[in-house]
């Protein structure tokens, strides 16, 4: 999804989880954690006298905090606040653009220490300016095709896609950059909602145009915003591509205890769907959805508050959550 469609996003999303419904099972759970703090540095020895008394040693320099090389955010941050504020426990972040925010320093993933991820959201898009960024950025990974099979999103049927995916392997091709897409999930789209029928057909499609040979997809992407992310991967385990999940987050609702109604239950969730990203090799990177609502929070998915550079208690969360090494 892109920043401007957050307000109207909510309905779309209800639609998504209702065509979801009978897929879903439970996910198993994780425990919050926090980082170790450094080791204060050791007294300095009195000498004795007459001795003149040796410089104090110096302090050691403190120890920076480990985080998951797989956590990231779908957000479009625009402040280095912001940036800052999430960078101990995340390291990486997308817009669905290609380019950070423009109110950013041209510097700040270097600033904050994390990596910037750009995205092709459709197939509209200059090929020579994003192989130049992409160059220009040392960036590795692409991400292409934005829920193809949502209409209001990249809305392209897998002929559509098949028809454009040459153009993501010639970016590939000219900047030695990794595809990570298409980003699929359950859709709105006519026959094509649920994801494995949209990625079959689309696989099949550029097999017939391109003399039997496999659309190049170095990583598949996946959004889920209920219960049941783990199940939902084994799903799409047969296409034997390790996953970004880069849309994530619970939204249920109209269902009782399980809707998503409170601060807590989201974090509960979150604790879930980040344990079954952390545990599962197949999983390469994971993004939670979002940093900020800009239109009331009826979910509490939110990282940040309203004041830049501040953490809500998810957010805090979030950065704390255990991982697992790389």
């Amino acid at each position: 999804m892109s920043t401007e469609r957050l307000c109207a996003d909510d309905g779309r999303r209800r639609l998504l989880m209702l065509g979801a419904t009978f897929a879903l099972v439970s996910c198993g759970g994780g425990s919050g954690g926090s980082p170790a703090s450094a080791p204060a540095p050791p007294a300095t020895p009195t000498p004795p006298a007459p001795t003149p008394a040796p410089a104090p040693a110096p302090a050691p320099s403190p120890t920076p905090t480990a985080r998951s090389a797989k956590r990231g955010v779908a957000y479009d941050v625009a402040t280095m606040a912001d940036l800052q504020a999430l960078s101990p426990g995340v390291s990486w972040w997308y817009d669905w653009g290609s380019r950070p925010d423009s109110a950013l320093p041209a510097n700040a993933a270097a600033q904050a220490g994390m990596d910037f991820v750009p995205m092709l959201w459709n197939a509209s898009y200059d090929a020579t300016s994003v192989e130049n960024a992409i160059r220009a950025n040392g960036i590795k990974y692409l991400l292409v095709l934005n829920e193809p099979n949502l209409v209001d999103q990249a809305d392209m049927t897998p002929a559509q896609a098949a028809a454009a995916w040459p153009g993501y392997e010639a970016v590939a091709a000219a900047t030695g950059a990794k595809i990570v897409g298409p980003a699929v999930t359950w859709g709105t789209m006519p026959g094509y909602s649920d994801p494995v029928v949209w990625l079959d057909a689309f696989i099949a499609a550029y097999q017939a145009a391109n003399g039997g040979r496999s659309p190049q997809i170095d990583y598949l992407a996946f959004h889920w915003y209920d219960y049941g992310l783990a199940s939902q991967l084994d799903r799409l385990a047969k296409y034997g591509k390790k996953f970004w999940v880069t849309e994530m987050a619970n939204w249920h609702q109209g269902d009782g205890a399980a809707q998503i109604d409170s601060s807590a239950k989201q974090q509960a969730q979150m604790t879930d769907m980040v344990h079954t990203c952390e545990t599962r090799a197949d999983v390469f990177r994971y993004a939670w959805f979002t940093g900020r609502m800009n239109s009331g929070d009826p979910h509490f998915t939110s990282l940040l508050a309203a004041d830049p550079g501040q953490l809500t208690d998810l957010g805090k969360l979030y950065l704390a959550l255990p991982f697992s090494a790389s």
